[in-house]
């Protein structure tokens, strides 16, 4: 059976979605309709950059959900593909977002509102260059949490992101975060900073809950057509109000993905479509289940050449 996942931050890079954009006039009507919601000219962004500015959280969130949205677009249009038969729907962080508007749950108008507001909330609840985020390689996440414990008088720092099998992204004040990298190295954990604007999924985020928490529930959800996995339970949603309840826990719990791919492949899922830039996820995925297929969608000749 085959599930369909979107990517989060990380994935963005300048010149996303161009050809998608060169090619179809709705795609440029939806990018300049996503202009209009924004209030900005995420469409130069996206299509010319800087980088540094499309990797501020601000600006990620919904170009990566635009990406994802326009591609789904597409994909309605020039192909059968959403009239396939799916075994769930899911999304990285934000790509949650996109997997709920994939889903028909909330609209693609919604869904800029949401992370713009979102973007912005997690942006400013640490002072832009105060924190951070850090991968952590090759060990399991039972051995990170030990670390975090054992050295939790002398260095504050959380588990953000369970990804894959020997991949744990960590959150936290950039000076904790240099901390705890020297204590890894001592132990021979490989380790690398990421390029996040701010430490994400952890009690650092809070003013972000209350801002969204508000935001979100002033909202209208609608029972998704397909069923959709929560990043904090690694399970499926049951109705709008949970999915509310469970987006504004989102923002400040860990990404549980590792669980969430395999509770898809339990369920039944042995292929995976990544709809959105990069191949973030694929990667992941297979580190997760070698034995899974796993296909991108991210340019015109993917969609002109997907096989199902």
């Amino acid at each position: 059976m085959i599930s369909v996942v979107f990517p989060g931050q990380g994935s963005q890079k300048v010149g996303m979605g161009s050809d998608l954009y060169n090619q179809y006039d709705y795609i440029k009507k939806m990018f300049q309709e996503a202009d209009d919601i924004l209030g900005y000219g995420i469409t130069d962004l996206i299509l010319n950059g800087p980088q540094e500015k499309l990797n501020q959280t601000t600006f990620t969130q919904p170009a990566i959900y635009l990406i994802g949205c326009t591609i789904c677009e597409v994909l309605k249009k020039e192909t059968d593909f959403f009239q396939k038969k799916f075994n769930f729907f899911a999304g990285h962080s934000l790509g949650e977002y996109t997997a709920l508007t994939a889903t028909n749950s909330i609209t693609v108008q919604q869904g800029l509102m949401l992370l713009k507001n979102r973007g912005e909330a997690m942006q400013s609840a640490v002072p832009l260059g105060e924190g951070g985020m850090m991968a952590v390689l090759g060990v399991e996440v039972e051995e990170i949490k030990s670390i975090l414990n054992n050295n939790s008088d002398s260095t504050k720092c959380f588990l953000a992101n369970d990804n894959s099998i020997g991949q744990v992204i960590l959150s936290g004040k950039n000076k904790e975060l240099d901390k705890l990298s020297l204590i890894l190295k001592e132990k021979k954990i490989k380790n690398i900073k990421l390029p996040v604007s701010a430490p994400f999924h952890c009690e650092l985020m809070r003013t972000a809950t209350l801002k969204m928490k508000q935001i979100i529930n002033e909202q209208t959800f609608k029972d998704p057509s397909n069923k959709v996995v929560s990043n904090v339970t690694a399970n499926e949603y049951k109705n709008p109000e949970q999915i509310k309840q469970l987006l504004i826990q989102q923002i400040e719990s860990p990404v549980r993905w590792r669980e969430t791919i395999q509770f898809m492949i339990l369920n039944g899922s042995n292929t995976f479509v990544e709809i959105g830039p990069g191949k973030v996820l694929s990667g992941l995925i297979k580190r997760i289940d070698k034995e899974v297929n796993v296909l991108n969608i991210d340019k015109v000749e993917d969609i002109q050449g997907i096989n199902l």
